[in-house]
């Protein structure tokens, strides 16, 4: 099903590029429905000649011309686009931030009342259709405007929906995910090496260990325990490695890593509110 009516980009960084081309390969919307605004001119060059998009002058003509904008900005420049954007705004607009830390309640301080708004929480995953994205609407915004977005950033992975209080777990758990599970992978290579094996080999055995667990555990829906026990004979080489991640503590440090990222998306929160 495609997207009906206009849709806005403003900010066309590596993350609103990659949603934009994951709506285009699954068809939602096409590149004649969409526009975008950046401060770069050469980010704009490169989208229009990428995608065949349409780029506009301002966030002003952006808001003009759109029925569904997306803010993609950093959330230091959050309060300077919404500014912009404000006296142009009409009850047609639907308005979807991904910007990480900036609550709905300054959203919708920041914007004439009653617009329409969902926040969601993406990762990079996403700029290769494989992200884990949670969403929330806000107080004006209906569930179409919910299943609509919900449409968006399915064609760049899964989606979740969650209520607004959670968001910070999300941002603990899957946008901060990634980069501990490359830690992860980064220190499985390091030990292949330790163990003899060239850098190469542990990288293509690291990675397709990694992937192929990855899509046992999705494919089979069973529980993670029970995959576990399938590797793990009595007395064997399996259970030896998991006693030294049992011994370090290993499940406290990964609850105790996704608990500090929680506690920081909740402090940056509050900062924005303060500011």
């Amino acid at each position: 099903m495609g997207l009906k009516g206009e849709l806005g980009f403003i900010g066309g960084g590596k993350m609103g590029e990659a949603l934009l081309k994951g709506l285009l390969k699954a068809k939602v919307v096409r590149a004649e429905q969409v526009c975008v605004f950046d401060a770069s001119a050469g980010c704009l060059e490169h989208l229009k000649e990428t995608y065949g998009i349409n780029v506009c002058r301002s966030n002003q003509e952006l808001v003009t011309r759109s029925d569904v904008i997306i803010l993609a900005v950093k959330p230091q420049v959050m309060a300077a686009v919404l500014d912009e954007i404000r006296p142009g705004m009409t009850a047609k607009h639907l308005v979807i931030s991904i910007a990480a830390g900036i609550p709905l309640r300054y959203l919708e301080g920041r914007l004439p009342e009653k617009i329409r708004i969902i926040r969601v929480m993406p990762n990079t995953p996403a700029l290769i259709g494989e992200g884990a994205t949670a969403l929330a609407r806000g107080r004006y915004a209906s569930i179409k405007d919910l299943q609509l977005a919900e449409q968006v950033f399915s064609a760049v992975g899964r989606t979740v929906i969650v209520e607004e209080k959670y968001l910070d777990a999300v941002t603990g758990l899957s946008g901060s995910g990634p980069a501990y599970v490359f830690a992860i992978m980064e220190a499985f290579i390091d030990a292949g090496v330790r163990m003899g094996l060239s850098r190469e080999v542990a990288r293509v055995l690291t990675l397709q260990t990694v992937l192929g667990s990855v899509k046992l555990a999705m494919e089979t829906g069973e529980h993670l325990g029970c995959l576990k026990e399938m590797v793990t004979s009595p007395g064997g080489t399996t259970i030896a490695g998991l006693h030294v991640m049992a011994r370090a503590g290993f499940n406290g440090i990964l609850m105790d890593t996704v608990e500090a990222a929680t506690r920081r998306s909740q402090e940056l929160r509050e900062e924005v509110l303060k500011s």
